[in-house]
């Protein structure tokens, strides 16, 4: 590391002691590099250093949480948000993997499934991540994969790994030893007492590094011809997708009980997409669309902008019952309406993005929650009649309630596990103008392995439904995208970057996000501030994962919000469950164009870690 960074680091401990946030914001001028661990926003500072844009950047941090488990893998998926600086336009990057051949509704319920498996090669869609990376890196890039990957590759052959990482490993053995070659990768003590690596033990990942080395072998070998660095990227994806690469994914999938075919990892195309948005307030916030849960934000901000937030105080009973219910209604639409586009029948985006469809919804919000809020029907702001109105009324039916008379009990309850549990967030921008975020995600302890790759498998299946009750379009099909939780946001102001932010969870993330945006809009924190800020969460919400439960009424509130706050919000029908830190594991950079400078924002929640110049 070079000097300037050994520097930074200092002063960042010594000024944590005197800021009145736990952690102190971050500040840069020529570049920034926030993710989920200290050695992944090192990887993007390595980059930073020789040249790179936040393009490159951001992959080479992508590439090294791959490569620490950061609650992903390689097999998973990624999605990003790019702000192109020469257009000034931003792009969105559909990484998202497909259900393979033979993954059909008739396939799972005759194995007595209400939906795909957790874990296991049955969950697993197909590999997005690093399509996703080189066609960013190809794309927006200026370096080669061989100069991105080499961190990555340095800490496969061994890096000292993490306690959290380690500690998961040792508590989920037992799955993993059901799949050889998880076995083989996670545990190198297998016979003693703790069979997981140590924390701050060398973890070794050999066949990963095998894999990594052939991409970068393969781009060298087309430059080598005279191709350009752009078709060299796109020669070592094309090994990945159609290669040797495939083959033993593909082989080591099916032998494990997985159903790839080397057909489903061909036609797998990344797409490069335009996000959604809408304007809050002179503000344009962006989102991916409806394959993911992105556009509830979306919808949220629009129901919001009805009601004046700032006069009712921020974390008020008020407040707190608005955005509770402004929630419930904007992913009950979430639950019902989204699903990937590119399969019929189309998600009708144009109604639920309406200010018009916001106000009708608006009016449902009362002073006591409703723990009835439904999908509402968007198609006559679109001007159509809902195919699909039949479907809501026997909806409820199909739905399942985890103890709806209880509140969640404790941190511990497994009900939250689903809601909570991470992945993680990547955010990244340069003095070019270049600004990146992106939330990528699967393939997290317990994964399974595919064959001699190093590469764990997805576990993105679960999000698809089998019952077109819960939701037409997201019902399983071969070749479709699951509608996933998995929602990087960006938002411009007067035609300029204003925040790029990003949160690691389930389907907690567009909740955390909507309060961030809220937390600097309406009530001026500054974004370490709002990234550490109290959030509250709502369970009423259909969980994307397991048996996909809900629990209306359930809200979790932060440890420190007065008790007269709380009884005011059990009277009005809430069962809240208290927290120490509530902010989820925000990531945020914020543009002060006054100065011309960054100020980077990375919450206490969790392990994610900034690094600025």
């Amino acid at each position: 590391m070079k000097k300037p960074l050994i520097l930074l680091f200092l002063s960042f401990c010594f000024a944590s002691a005197f800021a009145q946030t736990q952690k102190p914001p971050l500040h840069g001028k020529h570049w920034m590099a926030i993710t989920g661990k200290p050695l992944g926003a090192t990887a993007g500072a390595m980059i930073f250093n020789q040249g790179g844009n936040a393009v490159d950047a951001s992959c080479a941090m992508l590439a090294a949480v791959c490569t620490m488990w950061d609650v992903l893998s390689w097999g998973g998926e990624t999605q990003a948000l790019i702000y192109n600086p020469k257009t000034g336009k931003v792009i969105a990057i559909n990484a998202m993997g497909i259900a393979p051949t033979g993954a059909t509704v008739e396939f799972f319920k005759e194995k007595g499934m209400a939906y795909p498996p957790e874990f296991g090669p049955l969950a697993a869609t197909t590999p997005g991540t690093p399509g996703g990376l080189m066609t960013m890196l190809a794309e927006y890039g200026t370096m080669s994969l061989e100069q991105v990957l080499a961190p990555a590759m340095e800490m496969a052959k061994g890096y000292p790994i993490e306690a959290q990482t380690a500690n998961m490993i040792e508590n989920n053995k037992d799955k993993i030893k059901e799949w050889p070659y998880s076995k083989k990768v996670f545990l190198p003590h297998l016979g003693e007492e703790r069979e997981a690596p140590y924390p701050g033990e060398i973890f070794v990942q050999e066949d990963l590094y095998q894999t990594l080395k052939k991409l970068v072998d393969t781009e060298k070998a087309a430059l080598a011809t005279g191709k350009s660095r752009k078709e060299a990227i796109y020669a070592a994806y094309e090994r990945f997708y159609k290669g040797d690469i495939a083959a033993e994914i593909v082989r080591g999938a099916r032998e494990q009980g997985g159903l790839f075919t080397m057909e489903d990892f061909a036609k797998w195309k990344v797409k490069i997409e335009e996000p959604l948005k809408v304007n809050y307030k002179g503000i344009d916030v962006y989102k991916l669309q409806e394959w993911t849960q992105g556009p509830a934000l979306l919808q949220s901000l629009n129901i919001l902008e009805n009601f004046d937030l700032k006069s009712m105080g921020y974390n008020s009973a008020n407040y707190i019952n608005t955005v509770y219910q402004s929630m419930s209604l904007a992913f009950s639409d979430r639950d019902f309406y989204y699903g990937d586009p590119d399969f019929g029948p189309k998600s009708p985006m144009k109604g639920l993005l309406s200010k018009e469809y916001a106000k009708e919804r608006a009016k449902l919000i009362k002073e006591k929650n409703d723990p009835e809020i439904g999908p509402g029907d968007p198609y006559p702001f679109q001007g159509e009649t809902n195919p699909f109105k039949h479907l809501l009324t026997n909806r409820k039916e199909a739905l399942v309630y985890d103890r709806p008379e209880l509140p969640i009990q404790g941190e511990d309850d497994p009900f939250l596990d689903h809601f909570l549990a991470g992945t993680t967030s990547i955010q990244a921008a340069d003095e070019e103008g270049w600004v990146v975020s992106i939330t990528p995600s699967g393939g997290w302890v317990p994964a399974t392995i595919a064959g001699n790759t190093g590469v764990g498998m997805s576990q993105r299946m679960q999000s698809f439904v089998l019952d077109e009750k819960l939701n037409p379009f997201n019902v399983l099909e071969p070749g479709k995208r699951p509608r996933v939780t998995l929602t990087p946001s960006m938002a411009l102001k007067d035609g300029k970057p204003f925040l790029s932010f990003a949160v690691q969870g389930g389907d907690t993330q567009d909740q955390d996000l909507l309060q961030l945006f809220l937390n600097i809009v309406e009530f001026g924190m500054t974004v370490q501030e709002a990234a550490e800020a109290a959030n509250i969460h709502n369970y009423q919400i259909q969980s994307s994962f397991g048996a996909h439960e809900s629990k209306p009424g359930a809200i979790t509130l932060n440890s420190q919000v007065p008790a007269w706050v709380r009884k005011d919000l059990q009277n009005r029908g809430y069962k809240p469950n208290m927290l120490e830190r509530t902010s989820g594991p925000l990531n945020a950079i914020w543009f002060d164009w006054k100065h011309g400078t960054f100020w980077g924002g990375s919450s206490n929640h969790g392990e994610d870690y900034g690094i600025a110049w």
